[in-house]
């Protein structure tokens, strides 16, 4: 029996860096277009939900695909509330409806590179094992060990002093949240982070991971989307 599982696309209208960003075109389309498009290309969801305060969001939401079956709350919206709240909201809302699901799924509407082979091998990998998470993860493009801070008087302090003769080879890698998507058995709690041992890390190569939360950002992530669709 198939398990049943929904993905939730949280969107809100506020966005101080990049106005309206949800909805900026990028390559022509509505950026929360790409995250809707990859979930229902992977056909893994019963549903696939847009959780937004914004009424424009929501029909635009609805034009590629995505069910918005309520308008957010705005005590839900504002710069304060964390993707949780939000999330546990829209579950609440469809099991005071007698809906209940196996698995959920976070997709973030600011990830035009996400790919649904990659939402399909978290899938898989966290209903073969006893994890609680699996979310997109990628590998830094630097050794940590050999990174440093500015000081207040403009000049470079390490974190560690000791790598600074260690060869980068030699140097344990290190790995960092891509921001595209957070599997969930429903079923089991954690009180763990994210980040922690009840989670299995998805490894996306860098090219297909940019955040985007500035204006710097979004044309790099053109660039790199471009490039991809190049060797497509």
């Amino acid at each position: 029996m198939k398990e049943k599982c929904i993905a939730i696309i949280p969107a809100r209208g506020g966005s101080k860096r990049i106005p309206r960003k949800n909805i900026k075109l990028f390559h022509g389309k509505p950026l929360i277009a790409y995250s809707i498009e990859a979930a229902l290309k992977s056909e893994l969801f019963d549903k696939v939900i847009v959780t937004t305060d914004d009424e424009e969001i929501a029909s635009i939401a609805k034009k590629y695909g995505a069910d918005v079956p309520f308008i957010r709350p705005k005590e839900l919206s504002d710069d304060f509330t964390n993707t949780k709240d939000v999330i546990d909201h829209a579950l609440k809302y469809f099991q005071e409806r007698g809906e209940r699901y196996e698995y959920e799924c976070t997709i973030y509407a600011t990830a035009p590179l996400l790919q649904p082979k990659y939402l399909m091998e978290g899938f898989v990998a966290l209903k073969n094992s006893d994890a609680i998470n699996a979310f997109s993860a990628t590998t830094m493009p630097f050794p940590i060990q050999r990174t440093f801070k500015v000081d207040k008087n403009g000049r470079c302090e390490m974190f560690w002093p000791q790598n600074y003769q260690t060869r980068s080879q030699d140097l344990e890698e290190a790995y960092q949240d891509a921001g595209q998507f957070y599997w969930t058995k429903l079923d089991k709690t954690s009180n763990e982070i994210m980040f922690g041992k009840d989670s299995i890390p998805i490894i996306l190569p860098r090219h297909l991971v940019q955040d985007i939360d500035t204006l710097e950002d979004w044309e790099r992530a053109e660039f790199m989307y471009k490039a991809v669709l190049s060797t497509q």
